[in-house]
């Protein structure tokens, strides 16, 4: 075991490259659930020493809980509590229907009504949540128009991935790049909200262009549409009042963070607590994802191990070689490379890789040089998640649902919108970097 650990430590770099990339390839393919896949790669990175699993004061620095990024779990897991415990109401269904009967049933004044609305949603809970919530309220819309979901579907799914750029909450690769670099969640909203709502303007407008021709119906069909029934929809209007505020002070409490100085992870930790009071804990956690949950947290050792033996500086060397050192070119690099990728594997190892890196360039170069790579590694990130069909979690999840309903989605007609969608969103971003920081 001694010489096996000699042989480690002698050529840590290549083996800690060996391990994440062949955990991005076992990622990529999909045979094995990604969660294992993380957590096979974490064992292998512990147990061949590449991180110690002993905490000593000569092992401090190389603890393997020292790059579990505990800021993003506990974030992400009081997240989760929050807004099931909130969507067990009905809260979100019936502001959802109102909305929809706010446009009479007008096919295309629906589908900008539940793109943007999915946008909204999706700044502040997860995709994942997001789709799911709306789903059902498209399938339902469509059939009293009877006219086909697919554009509805697309269109929604496409605002959910950026409409989730646009907060520190709203997509994990944000989370990821938030904790690294320091952000707060009114960093998020300065920085990029304002892109995102134009990324949204167009691309809505585009969608909307592009399915005119099936987005008619009757007059007749169309007042059902705005004659919903909403009156019953809140199934517990206690839970609603008081998820409702714990939401609007949770998310307060993240918009005064630069004068509280409260971290945003203590701030939704203490809103889930505040409604676990209420609730059977046992019910409530089941409902958390511990599989994105884990898969987080093997993910952080593998790159863990990658950072500590070197590799994180070798990449942050090798790309401010590449570019000479310009600013410029490493941040438009940085922008459409995690673009491309994240349309291909999934952004948040991609993120959770990139994150150290950049924080390398960071203690090279100084924060002024970092601060447009920061955000280009978000826009990126989130943006690229609408490349193809899997791309983002929520892509999966509708395009699975369409199926079952009777309205399949192939890779191919998936893909053909998305990389418009992608190339305008990057575009815009090319031009918001180099406008915004650049020059």
């Amino acid at each position: 075991m001694e010489n096996l650990h000699t042989m480690v430590s002698q050529n840590a770099v290549l083996i800690s490259t060996i391990i994440l990339i062949v955990a991005y390839i076992f990622i990529a393919w999909e045979k094995i659930s990604k969660v294992t896949v993380a957590l096979l790669g974490g064992a292998l990175t512990l147990f061949l020493g590449l991180l110690a699993t002993e905490k000593t004061h000569e092992t401090l620095a190389q603890y393997f809980t020292s790059y579990i990024d505990f800021n993003v779990i506990f974030l992400l897991v009081s997240m989760m509590i929050i807004v099931h415990i909130a969507s067990k109401s009905g809260m979100f269904t019936w502001l959802a229907n109102e909305i929809l009967k706010k446009t009479k049933g007008k096919p295309k004044l629906v589908l900008v009504a539940l793109a943007v609305f999915t946008a909204i949603a999706s700044a502040f809970l997860d995709n994942v949540t997001t789709v799911i919530l709306i789903m059902p309220i498209t399938f339902a819309a469509c059939k009293l128009l009877d006219i086909n979901p697919i554009p509805f579907l697309i269109s929604e799914v496409f605002c959910s991935n950026i409409g989730g750029t646009a907060t520190l909450i709203g997509d994990p690769p944000n989370i990821i790049i938030g904790s690294a670099a320091g952000f707060s969640f009114m960093d998020f909203v300065r920085e990029l909200t304002g892109v995102v709502v134009l990324i949204i303007l167009v691309v809505v407008s585009m969608l909307v262009f592009i399915y005119r021709k099936e987005l008619k119906s009757s007059p007749e069909k169309m007042e059902l549409v705005s004659k919903i029934d909403n009156s019953n929809t809140i199934v517990d209007k206690a839970l609603a009042i008081r998820s409702g505020i714990v939401l609007l002070l949770v998310v307060l409490g993240f918009v005064t963070h630069d004068i509280t100085h409260i971290s945003t992870f203590l701030v939704a930790m203490i809103g889930a607590a505040v409604l676990m009071i209420f609730e059977k804990p046992e019910k409530v956690l089941v409902e958390v994802e511990w599989n994105t949950i884990f898969f987080f947290v093997g993910l952080f050792i593998i790159i863990g191990g990658f950072e500590r033996a070197g590799g994180i500086e070798i990449m942050a060397n090798w790309l401010l070689e590449v570019t000479k050192g310009s600013q410029s070119a490493t941040s438009m690099i940085i922008l459409w490379a995690s673009g491309v990728l994240s349309g291909i594997i999934d952004n948040i190892p991609y993120t959770a890789t990139m994150a150290p890196m950049i924080g390398a360039i960071e203690v090279a170069k100084g924060a002024q040089y970092a601060h447009p790579l920061w955000w280009s590694l978000a826009l990126g990130a989130c943006l690229g998640g609408n490349m193809t069909m899997i791309g983002a979690a929520a892509n999966v999840i509708v395009t699975e649902n369409a199926h079952k309903a009777g309205y399949p989605i192939s890779f191919m007609y998936f893909l053909k919108y998305g990389i418009i969608v992608t190339m305008i969103s990057l575009l815009i971003s090319t031009a918001y970097i180099y406008l915004r920081y650049l020059i």
